[in-house]
């Protein structure tokens, strides 16, 4: 159990270092807010609360991994180098493929709600 602990203890500290030193990483996070605000406010059924929870999910480990192979890369390497130079663009690709497949997830659940609610808000208007 001190083993679980210990290691939560060691992830947490991880979030808020990625958190502190990272700005896209403080990007996904409030993008996050706002997906948890949209899924709360248009009612989301429950298998779309589990895409966007594994959306969010998936993009937040990309980027806290991709800021652990860019700290690790600078650090064994600080001078430009061809191949970890392509390692450090890997990284940042999964973050990207991460971020648009999560972007395309949002796209499918929300805005065909947002479309609705336009079109209901549009109708009592007139």
């Amino acid at each position: 159990m001190k083993r679980l602990a210990k290691s939560m203890r060691h992830g947490f500290r991880g979030i808020a270092t990625t958190f502190r030193s990272e700005p896209n990483f403080r990007i996904h996070c409030v993008l996050s807010v706002a997906a948890v605000i949209f899924g709360i406010a248009l009612h989301i059924s429950l298998g779309e609360w589990v895409a966007v929870v594994f959306a969010i999910g998936f993009v937040m480990a990309a980027e806290a991994l991709n800021t652990a192979i860019e700290k690790l890369a600078d650090r064994v390497e600080p001078e430009i180098d061809p191949a970890i130079g392509v390692a450090k663009d890997a990284s940042a690709a999964g973050v990207l493929i991460t971020a648009i497949a999560a972007g395309v997830v949002g796209a499918i659940i929300f805005l065909p709600k947002l479309w609705n609610w336009l079109n209901l808000l549009l109708e009592a208007l007139n």
